[in-house]
């Protein structure tokens, strides 16, 4: 993890057939409307965690879970955050200890059947990788389960069970990305594997066998087709899963690729290879379709700009073609996905990019063919945070919720709402 005198300028690693045709869509920037940026929580630094790096997730009653890399006991938390009235109240639901249960989860965990969340852990659990984070240890996955009944206490903790324990080396190392359920109930997602000298990294499968899990490789890098996959998978409705890297392809620049089962193996196919050039390079972010079954993703740097782009992959002649939406100007664009409403906008954030170099909040909306650009909000690094790495979260209402690695009252990161 950083402390607050370093600088954050990347999300991967600290402390550790496709057709090209790069079109620059023409894209309008215009200017926020009025948006209003709640603090709905500020860090401490102690039993409520510090630094979060993860995205949300929101259950069907509202509440928001998602984690912090450090704090809490010392390894990094999972939390809840309720609303009460016009307030809202944060709940360790975990302190990871930095053993066998896991260190510094990065990854926004996923709300499962029963209230279940699961969730991984870049380190912690065992094995002998080098260290990631500070933290030693090759990186787990876990669910943590709700008390049976209803806590009478202010702090209620969960019950975490560790799926998974990684490692290293042929096994896989670091889970960064979040999770991903199959209609069967199995789980996929990726190791980074930085810094193993064995593979680039994997893409795996977790299937549920005799109450426990059972492990398979789907995919394991070897550069040339992708080297660090950061982010997790996504899956069409065949079944297919895609994801990016944030290095390797056939530049070295990071790629976006796609798995396609067959039996009880996979193949890969990868869909492009990034440049560094007006296409951008160093891809954190994962992928989002529309209902088109066009691909939209994120780099963290390159672009006409230099500080990342926004980039549509689409469907053509058997191969995919690649459109650059919007280039930023800045140090370090856009560390996570991309979010969409119902109304096709695109919703992100970008790490250091924006007025203040501190990250902002970004939409782009389909706009006479082209896309146009609005900037939201631009972080101070003050009360408000500062480099907003996780993944921003819609609500029905429009409303977007994240957090921010950085900033707040005492400059462990906040939890933020913006408003429309």
């Amino acid at each position: 993890m950083t402390t607050q005198s370093q600088s954050s300028t990347s999300m991967f690693p600290r402390p550790f057939a496709a057709t090209l045709s790069v079109v620059l869509l023409l894209v309008l920037a215009s200017t926020a409307p009025a948006q209003t940026l709640n603090v709905l929580h500020s860090f401490s630094g102690g039993k409520d965690g510090s630094q979060p790096v993860s995205g949300m997730t929101m259950d069907k009653a509202g509440n928001l879970y998602g984690t912090t890399s450090a704090g809490g006991s010392g390894y990094g938390t999972v939390f809840k955050l309720t609303h009460k009235g016009s307030a809202w109240i944060l709940d360790p639901l975990y302190s990871f200890l930095g053993s066998n249960d896991g260190a510094g989860p990065v990854a926004t965990p996923v709300a499962g059947t029963n209230g279940i969340i699961y969730g991984s852990t870049a380190a912690g659990g065992g094995g002998s990788c080098a260290k990631i984070y500070e933290y030693s240890g090759c990186g787990t996955v876990f669910s943590l389960k709700p008390p049976l009944t209803a806590c009478k206490t202010a702090l209620c903790p969960w019950t975490e069970t560790v799926l998974y324990r990684f490692s290293g080396f042929s096994d896989g190392a670091y889970p960064l990305g979040q999770l991903l359920f199959d209609q069967s109930g199995d789980i996929f997602g990726t190791t980074a594997d930085y810094l193993q000298f064995v593979s680039e990294g994997t893409v795996y499968e977790l299937t549920p066998s005799g109450g426990g899990w059972s492990k398979s490789i789907a995919h394991r890098f070897s550069g040339s087709d992708g080297q660090y996959p950061v982010a997790g998978v996504i899956s069409d409705q065949s079944g297919n899963l895609y994801g990016t890297t944030y290095n390797g392809g056939a530049s070295g620049y990071g790629a976006v690729y796609q798995l396609t089962r067959s039996g009880s193996s996979w193949s890969e196919k990868v869909l492009y290879s990034f440049q560094n050039g007006s296409d951008g390079a160093n891809v954190s972010a994962g992928l989002v379709f529309d209902n088109a079954g066009n691909l939209y993703g994120a780099t963290t740097t390159g672009g006409s700009g230099g500080g990342g782009t926004v980039f549509q992959l689409a469907p053509s002649g058997g191969g995919w073609t690649l459109n650059v939406l919007y280039s930023f100007a800045g140090s370090a664009g856009p560390a996570s996905s991309l979010v969409m409403d119902t109304a096709g906008n695109r919703y992100g954030a970008t790490l250091q990019d924006g007025a203040n170099a501190m990250g902002n909040i970004f939409k782009l909306s389909p706009s006479g063919g082209g896309w146009n650009y609005t900037d939201l909000y631009d972080f101070t690094g003050g009360s408000d945070g500062a480099n907003p790495f996780g993944s921003l979260l819609v609500d029905a209402g429009g409303n977007l919720y994240g957090t921010t690695e950085a900033g707040g009252a005492g400059g462990f990161g906040v939890i933020f709402e913006l408003t429309p």
